[in-house]
């Protein structure tokens, strides 16, 4: 029997009573569970990496370790790829069977959970369909793109047996310097938390007690407030109050919460100087009873170890474990050894760590896979999949691409560009398959994506493929130093890109990064290189008119030159069908729809959110010591611009008063202006004018993505409940005040009464 909890509201707080009740895997789970010795409940806590089990000269199986870890150890999951490089789906199912086989020869048969970083597609198998990053498909605003993105990618992941993925990343990107930016859905907590579903949904199906041969178990990730660093620098301390971190921080990980996600992966760092690892209030007291979450939680690499070696709150290897455990973890990422398996004995059997709080956790692994049907099909046959890869897939990368690469400056509609015009191609990212796909491709730090992508097209392939090769120049200008760190570059004739505009019609320069991914990504400087910075200075001192193109994982500062450029496009990390898409853009077969799903700051030293406080952005003071706020991002949260021109009107409110109980409906018209059809996402935010606790200027509060022909209208309507109209006060009390609310949705504004 296991307990769930109903929910109970009492003043906008949520409170959770324990009522017992069966679920169709519970009385399976318990009749193994009391079948188990204390050392197989342990084995299925652990997980390691499949390194410790592969010759990497011959990527064979050790037979030797296997028997210490799956029958000694009896471990229950396994993890990554094996020798950091992708491999085949038949590979990977070969893989899987010979170590589901190896768990037949246990007592309990239990058989093992393969785990894998499969975040923008299948991203350690070789021909899988890469997609957009999580940032890049924010920028969609289309819940259906990334609805479809996750079904595709769990349908390929299960063509190698792989039925566990630690995806989707559900931290708020809201610190342009922390590595992992490009990981999340943007900065706010709203889009977040619709995207969560929309991924979960595709990942786990309909029903995530039954997920199907076509489908996988997700992992929302990481649990909880793990992208507010002080530094910027990843896996460092933050400093956040409880009631931010419920504001903004929860919402997306409550919304995979209540759309059934299988597990939870939680933070490495520390908040307000305790590890996440080890808080109890946060794994247990707030995920697991007051949000009823019922499955796993396992840690992050290694990350018990850092409790005694890094962050020193544990005494010893041993201790850590123990904090660990008793706090709320289900399942460690060892990865490398089996000392946790011996340990978390020891600590069982001296009383340290209570049977109850092992059996939970066991409990909620072998619920896991029975929700995957393991004990039946264990894994997967390969040929069960035929759309892998296919052509079907390949299109839904490129839409995704496709709606999510922003137009943000058009100066004088330079864009599109007639094809018939001689045209310079250079930067860094412009002839870099690995640069369109960023970290987590291929292997870690996608430093052997070239490898396996050369039937895609880079930047400058795909526009060569567009108006003919006779018709671009290509110099790169600058480029980045091979083998090297994601930051080192040198200089590769930026004399020879200036010589060769002065010949063309237009410059398309491509600038941003290198890929990274974590710690190695952590960075000193948010400015674009000096090298990137020379380069664009000087291209758009020739006169031609210059196409920005940032193919970046965060925004880089770019203003030293940006006022120079003619447009500027951000394609984000769009993946395998990136070059293609922009290209398309650029020339005029698609009409842009992007909106950018964070502030893209226009200095270092100015990062600060859309939904900053009315301090941020005040207007100067009348007396003796004037001051004021200047809020000047060079981009706002939201911004896209389109080929055609769209026009709101008719807001209008069901109600100017309503009660706490009452919903409130507001609709608008949009009207295609121009004379091309576009897309375009309809974004509803709301302003709480005045709280007790100081409110945001305006948080998104709704969003729709419709496309319209030219003179064609529709009327788009959203309802705003109880719940949109709530904050978390200085109490850790969600409520919703009575006052006056405004609605902002394009250009146009309306009131409303809180009764």
């Amino acid at each position: 029997m296991m307990k769930v909890f109903n929910k109970i509201y009492v003043s906008g707080v949520l409170f959770l009573a324990s009522l017992p009740v069966f679920s169709q895997h519970d009385s399976k789970v318990e009749a193994l569970l009391q079948k188990m010795t204390l050392e197989e409940k342990v084995g299925q806590m652990s997980q390691v990496t499949i390194d410790i089990f592969t010759d990497l000269k011959t990527y064979e199986l050790k037979d030797s370790m296997l028997r210490k870890g799956i029958l000694d150890y009896k471990i229950g999951s396994i993890l990554n790829t094996w020798d950091n490089v992708a491999h085949s789906k038949e590979a990977w199912s070969i893989l899987v069977r010979k170590l589901q086989m190896y768990t037949q020869k246990t007592r309990m048969k239990i058989p093992l959970v393969y785990g894998v970083d499969a975040i923008h597609g299948v991203t350690y198998t070789d021909k899988a369909t890469l997609f957009p990053q999580e940032i890049a498909m924010a920028a969609t605003f289309n819940r259906d793109l990334v609805h479809r993105g996750a079904e595709v990618c769990a349908y390929e992941a299960r063509a190698g047996s792989l039925p566990w993925n630690f995806s989707p990343v559900l931290d708020l990107g809201i610190d342009a310097r922390w590595p992992r930016f490009w990981e999340t859905f943007g900065e706010d907590p709203y889009l977040a938390s619709a995207m969560a579903t929309e991924m979960t949904k595709g990942y786990q199906g309909n029903d995530p007690n039954n997920i199907d041969k076509y489908h996988i178990a997700a992992c929302a990730k990481h649990f909880l407030g793990y992208s507010a660093p002080v530094s910027g620098k990843d896996r460092t301390p933050a400093i956040i109050s409880e009631n931010v971190l419920r504001e903004y921080h929860l919402p997306a990980f409550r919304a995979a919460v209540n759309t059934g996600i299988s597990s939870f992966m939680a933070n490495s760092g520390l908040i307000n100087g305790i590890p996440v690892h080890a808080s109890h209030y946060l794994l247990t007291d707030l995920l697991k009873t007051e949000l009823g979450f019922k499955g796993v939680i396992v840690t992050d690499w290694m990350d018990i170890e850092n409790l005694y070696k890094r962050d020193r709150v544990a005494t010893s290897s041993k201790d850590a474990v123990r904090m660990v455990v008793n706090a709320g973890i289900d399942m460690a990422m060892i990865p490398y050894n089996f000392e946790f398996c011996k340990n978390l004995i020891e600590l069982v059997k001296e009383g340290a760590v209570p049977m109850s709080r092992i059996d939970d956790a066991v409990r909620r692994i072998l619920k896991m896979k029975m929700e995957l049907n393991l004990f039946d099909h264990p894994y997967d046959n390969t040929k069960e999949y035929p759309l892998f890869g296919s052509k079907d897939f390949e299109k839904a990368s490129y839409n995704a691409a496709a709606e999510a690469i922003t137009l943000l400056k058009n100066t004088h509609n330079v864009l599109p560009l007639s094809r018939d015009k001689k045209v310079l191609v250079c930067g860094p990212n412009a002839n870099s398959m690995r640069t369109l796909n960023g970290g987590w491709s291929y292997s870690w730090q996608a430093e052997k994506t070239a490898k396996f992508t050369e039937q895609y097209n880079t930047i400058l392939e795909a526009i060569q493929n567009k108006i003919g090769k006779q018709n671009v120049n290509y110099v790169p200008g600058v480029s980045y130093v091979e083998g090297g760190k994601y930051w080192e570059e040198k200089e590769t004739g930026i004399a020879d890109a200036v010589e060769k505009a002065q010949k063309v019609d237009y410059v398309v320069l491509c600038v941003g990064e290198n890929t990274y991914t974590e710690k190695p990504g952590d960075l000193q400087d948010l400015s674009l290189s000096e090298f990137q910075i020379r380069l664009a200075t000087e291209l758009a001192a020739t006169g031609k008119p210059v196409i920005l193109v940032l193919n970046e994982g965060r925004p880089r500062i770019i203003s030293k030159f940006e006022n120079k450029m003619a447009a500027t496009v951000l394609a984000y990390l769009p993946g395998n069908f990136g070059g293609d898409a922009l290209a398309d853009i650029l020339f005029g077969d698609v009409n842009p729809s992007g909106k950018i799903p964070y502030t893209y700051p226009r200095y270092s030293h100015s990062l600060v959110n859309y939904w900053h406080k009315y301090s941020e952005e005040q207007v100067k003071a009348e007396g003796m010591y004037n001051y004021e706020s200047d809020y000047s991002p060079l981009y706002e949260f939201g911004s896209g611009l389109s080929y055609t021109t769209f026009k709101y009107t008719d807001l209008k409110l069901s109600k100017n008063e309503i009660s706490e109980d009452e919903n409130q409906q507001v609709s608008v018209t949009v009207t295609n202006t121009g004379n091309v059809s576009g897309k375009e996402s309809v974004l509803l935010y709301l302003s709480d004018l005045y709280a007790s606790l100081a409110p945001d200027m305006k948080r998104l509060k709704g969003f729709d993505k419709i496309n319209l022909q030219p003179g064609e209208s529709k009327t788009v309507t959203f309802i705003l409940s109880k719940k949109e109209l709530s904050f978390v006060n200085i109490d850790n009390k969600t409520i919703a005040e009575p006052g006056e609310f405004e609605v902002k949705v394009g250009d146009l504004k309306a009131r409303f009464l809180l009764k």
